[in-house]
């Protein structure tokens, strides 16, 4: 029992990391409409800032650049690409994202090299035991984080005149428009946000029990893809539900992997996806998506 506790744990703190990169998808696609794969480049960008940066000025101060670095850098791929491609079809911004994806993780990899780049966290390797159970600090700072930054987002998202702006471009952008929302704005926003939260995760997604930065931590964004996908794409609370449920799907298909060695390895990879498309396979649009009606 204690050790199904403690995967649960586990699985729910990593699950508020997905959440937190899920987000970022939901947010870039509610004041957009672009699926955004340029994402894991963004989370590279927060993650390799912080770093470089904490060597020379501290931890704290670093994870501040590396979340407004990273903010920046999603800021300046809406000014000078998607806002440049405005009025093209959805399929044709969302290969424009993979395209700067892969510009941006090009050179983010060939900076990082082999290295294993450590963001000098102050948790350390240290670990809370409480009976049986033990968990690590850094699991229970992610959690504490993803949640007073999601609740704060949301407040946001609810209460701010940026806030409303994006919920109403999110139900029409023409209209918002009409009404005097400026979309440049809030797009720019979106994307800057979408950055900052990525630079957290990078953050949670590279301390303990993982060895640090490396070139594979991007593909952390696709196992949160398949979050923000089975939440559903324009849904903020769909990006929470579906971040704790791929987090918790992944922490116990790989803790329990030797009792589901018939299914073979490397299941806690795969787990996320298999979810996603069972989620599909009866909702379409994702657990708490939008349905879309079209008369024909």
């Amino acid at each position: 029992m204690s050790a199904f506790v403690e995967v649960l744990l586990n699985g729910v703190s990593l699950g508020s990391v997905y959440a937190l990169v899920a987000l970022g998808f939901v947010v870039i696609y509610r004041a957009t409409e672009v699926v955004n794969f340029a994402h894991a480049s963004l989370l590279l960008a927060g993650g390799y800032l912080t770093a470089v940066l904490h060597d020379h000025v501290g931890f704290w101060p670093a994870l501040l650049g590396g979340i407004a670095g990273a903010a920046l850098v999603g800021a300046a791929v809406e000014f000078l690409v998607i806002r440049r491609c405005r009025g093209a079809d959805q399929s044709v911004l969302a290969i424009v994202t993979i395209g700067v994806d892969i510009l941006l993780t090009t050179e983010l990899t060939r900076r990082i090299g082999t290295d294993v780049l450590t963001l000098g966290d102050p948790w350390g390797d240290a670990v809370l035991k409480a009976g049986p159970v033990s968990l690590a600090h850094t699991r229970i700072a992610a959690f504490g984080a993803a949640a007073l930054l999601i609740t704060v987002f949301l407040l946001v998202f609810r209460y701010t005149s940026w806030g409303v702006a994006m919920r109403a471009t999110a139900e029409s952008a023409e209209t918002a428009a009409l009404m005097g929302v400026r979309l440049g704005r809030v797009a720019l926003g979106a994307w800057a946000v979408a950055g900052g939260l990525a630079a957290v995760a990078a953050l949670f997604l590279s301390v303990f029990p993982t060895p640090g930065l490396e070139q594979a931590t991007s593909l952390a964004a696709l196992k949160a893809f398949p979050a923000a996908i089975l939440g559903g794409l324009d849904s903020t609370t769909g990006a929470l539900v579906g971040g704790l449920l791929v987090g918790v799907t992944e922490s116990m298909a790989t803790g329990y992997q030797s009792d589901l060695a018939f299914l073979g390895r490397g299941l806690g990879d795969v787990a996320p996806y298999l979810v996603m498309v069972a989620v599909l396979l009866i909702r379409p649009a994702g657990l708490f998506g939008t349905k879309e009606l079209t008369r024909v």
